[in-house]
């Protein structure tokens, strides 16, 4: 199949050069891959300064000497040359370059004709004449400069005169890391009851280290048990010119301060992994940087992510990013202050960890994910006319799901990540987690997914009281909990004969016994089926009806179908008028389920009429929650009543998800192919597009955040939230050729290949 995506290519230098501009681009490239590789093309003409004998990678496709003007003249001709090339993004250090300022990027950026972004690393105060001129003439030639603080950008402005409206502020990437509790990684490490301070990068001068190494007998004084870990090689760029100066140095200040059983240098290349460990584990990370025109900082940014109280000296980047709640700024060289700080925190276990919860909720924006979401936002404006950003569809994974299921079924809560033992179980949850496993089970066929499902189906049966109904809240007791008296369970009972139905609806996949206790527990419902006053509630028993009848045909379950259908319609009849098409007086949570449930019942009897007003309300819907290419959820701040507009914010993965699953239904039954637009813009959603440009599900785990507030998401990952996102994603496989034996080995969703008139949830 002709590849016919749009490249841009990064100016950079590129790994194996070991230096922080080739790991930022490195970082930066493998996000945008991810996340945009069905969009763009990511090509790299990595940066040399002289001949160099490297082995790159594939995705290298040039290199050029910055010293030799005809390898430069001949790299360039070729960019111009290439049509499919939308874009350049030059990552912009005046190290990489020749001359003064690194004059020489002058020349080369003339020969461009490709639109071309800049990224400064760096941001020069104070400019003479000539480095005014450079930085003027590059920015001039730029179609857009990002730099990665505030401060650089107020620079450019005052002292570069760079118009504003051509600067973007896009900060340093991070990895995102799963919160964990540093005890089980100093076990790993042999560092268990040491308190443990680190820093980490490619060892120099600037790093001044040695500061920290002063500041040590200070601190040992009242923490006898404090390591120090110097983690990463000395630069190789200083290694050529001096060997290993510096870190000699180091080692004999370490020797004539007595502090030998308290540093330990990790001198070695660390894989990303093991970094990421290293800095989790870390009580305070001290950042003793004495460069004050260093703008940003790789290394501060990636322990901030990890989540580390820090002391650090004031460059900017740290001034920007830490407060009083999450780190402290000491002077340069200035190790009396720097023991000062750092005993103060050692001393307080409590101080340590609002900070490293404030940094940790701080920099979720700065992840990786989210940066090549606003890198390719910028580039998206190089595409042809009409062209837009195709988000990739990210790998399944269940490992936050099986982390939040214990033997008696799935927890209800969960604080950022770790799983609440005390928030109990719900049926809600379980329901919602058997239904996303079926589909899932249907494709793995996995012996642990069935045993999934086997403990989701218990759970459900075991809240089943004798008269049919089913309770809700469970303790981690097992008991059922008093909420059960006071609170309608209408919905959760709807939920659960919706879980029921679907599994009767794939019978092929399941042992026959599984399937008859669910046949018989829906059996023994159908008393207070008909009682259901909710229309939400209502709607749930028709879709687990629905499913039911596509694998055991009953004309009495189709009976009740019918019967409650004929309910949802009156209350539509009672509710709507010339512009209020709904079911309510107001939308609330999972509207979705209510027109997708006339249709399925329009589906199952074939009454125009489920149909037509099924249609009515579901397109009412879409035009209040589709709005400027985005969908964006009736707010949980406030319903939206008649008359009014929606409120802002407070949207819920699970609004999204219910919305996703009814549209997948429509666009089965209707053909309609304005369905399966919204469909996927609905998805992206959950990957970025939104108003906060965020990634709302956690790559990593697979679980998802509980909601998209004003300024951020809520990063907890809730039973809810995470098997809403899953059935979506569930959703979406079928609209992706991705391959069952990848890493996204999964079904969709929706419409299963009938087998034994099996259906789609």
């Amino acid at each position: 199949m002709e590849d016919r995506r749009k490249k841009i290519v990064f100016l950079t230098s590129y790994p194996p050069r070991e230096c922080g501009i080739a790991t930022f681009s490195f970082d930066l490239i493998s996000a945008l891959k991810r996340q945009f590789g069905e969009t763009f093309k990511i090509e790299v003409c990595a940066l040399e300064n002289g001949k160099a004998e490297r082995v790159y990678a594939e995705d290298v496709s040039y290199q050029l000497d910055v010293t030799d003007p005809e390898d430069v003249e001949k790299v360039l001709h070729e960019i111009n040359d290439d049509g499919e090339v939308v874009g350049v993004c030059l990552q912009h250090e005046f190290g990489l370059f020749v001359g003064m300022y690194g004059k020489s990027l002058l020349d080369l950026i003339g020969q461009l004709d490709k639109p071309l972004f800049t990224t400064f690393h760096t941001v020069l105060p104070k400019p003479d004449i000539e480095l005014k001129g450079v930085v003027e003439q590059i920015t001039s030639k730029s179609h857009k400069v990002i730099v990665m603080t505030k401060n650089a950008m107020n620079l450019l402005v005052r002292s570069y005169r760079v118009s504003k409206k051509r600067i973007v502020f896009i900060p340093h990437g991070t990895h995102l890391v799963n919160w964990k509790k540093p005890e089980f990684l100093k076990k790993k490490y042999g560092l268990e009851g040491h308190l443990v301070l680190s820093t980490f990068g490619l060892l120099g001068p600037n790093k001044s280290i040695e500061t920290t190494l002063k500041a040590l007998p200070e601190i040992i004084t009242s923490h006898p048990s404090v390591k120090f870990l110097i983690l990463g090689k000395t630069h190789p760029e200083l290694v050529k010119q001096e060997g290993e100066k510096y870190r000699s140095m180091l080692k004999r200040y370490v020797k004539r301060l007595d502090i030998e059983n308290n540093v330990l240098f990790i001198n070695k290349y660390l894989s990303l992994d093991e970094l990421l460990e290293y800095l989790q584990l870390t009580d305070v990370y001290l950042f003793t940087s004495k460069d004050p025109n260093q703008a940003v900082s790789g290394t501060f940014a990636y322990a901030l992510s990890c989540a580390c109280p820090i002391v650090s000296t004031p460059i900017p980047h740290a001034i920007e990013m830490l407060d009083e709640n999450v780190g402290k700024i000491v002077a340069f060289e200035d190790h009396t202050n720097l023991a000062l700080e750092t005993r103060k925190l050692l001393s307080s276990h409590n101080k340590r960890a609002e900070m490293s919860l404030n940094a940790f909720h701080k920099t979720r924006m700065t992840i990786w994910e989210n940066v090549a979401i606003q890198y390719a936002q910028r580039f998206q404006q190089c595409l042809p006319k009409g062209d837009t950003l195709k988000y990739s569809l990210p790998p399944i994974s269940l490992r936050h799901l099986k982390r939040m299921t214990t033997d008696e079924g799935m927890l209800q809560f969960s604080s950022l990540g770790i799983p609440s033992q005390a928030s109990g179980f719900t049926l809600d949850d379980n329901a919602r987690a058997m239904i996303a496993m079926i589909t899932y089970y249907a494709q793995s066929g996995r012996l642990e997914d069935l045993r999934l499902i086997e403990r989701y189906f218990t759970f459900i049966k075991y809240c089943q009281k004798p008269n049919g109904r089913f309770n809700n809240y469970v303790d981690i007791k097992g008991e059922f909990h008093k909420q059960n008296a006071y609170t309608n369970l209408e919905d959760s009972n709807g939920r659960a004969i919706w879980a029921l139905g679907y599994l009767v609806s794939n019978a092929s996949y399941f042992p026959d016994d599984l399937v008859t206790k669910a046949i018989i527990a829906i059996s023994q419902s159908a008393d207070w089926m008909m009682k259901l006053k909710s229309p939400r509630s209502i709607a749930f028993v028709i879709k687990g009806l629905y499913y039911h009848n596509q694998y055991l045909k009953n004309q009495t379950l189709v009976d009740i179908v019918e019967k409650l259908s004929d309910r949802l319609v009156q209350h539509y009849v009672s509710e709507s008028h010339d512009e209020w098409d709904w079911f309510e007086s107001y939308l609330t949570y999972a509207n979705g389920v209510m027109p997708e449930a006339l249709l399925l019942a329009y589906d199952l009897t074939g009454y125009d009429s489920y149909q037509e007003i099924a249609i009515k309300t579901f397109d009412f819907l879409i035009s209040k929650i589709f709005k400027d290419g985005k969908i964006k959820v009736i707010s949980n701040r406030g319903w939206l009543n008649k008359g009014d507009k929606n409120a802002h914010f407070g949207e819920q993965p699970i609004d999204v998800a219910y919305t996703i699953l009814a549209l997948d239904n429509f666009y089965r039954i209707t053909g309609n192919e304005k369905y399966k637009s919204c469909l996927e813009t609905a998805f992206e959603w959950f990957l970025g597009n939104n108003h906060l440009n965020q990634i709302i599900h956690n790559p990593i785990s697979g679980g998802c955040y509980d909601g998209l507030e004003e300024n951020h998401p809520n990063l907890n990952e809730g039973a809810e939230s995470t098997v809403c996102y899953l059935m979506a994603r569930l959703i979406m496989e079928k609209y992706f050729n991705t391959s069952v034996s990848e890493p996204s080995k999964l079904p969709a969703i929706g419409k299963i290949k009938r087998n034994r008139d099996k259906v789609s949830v």
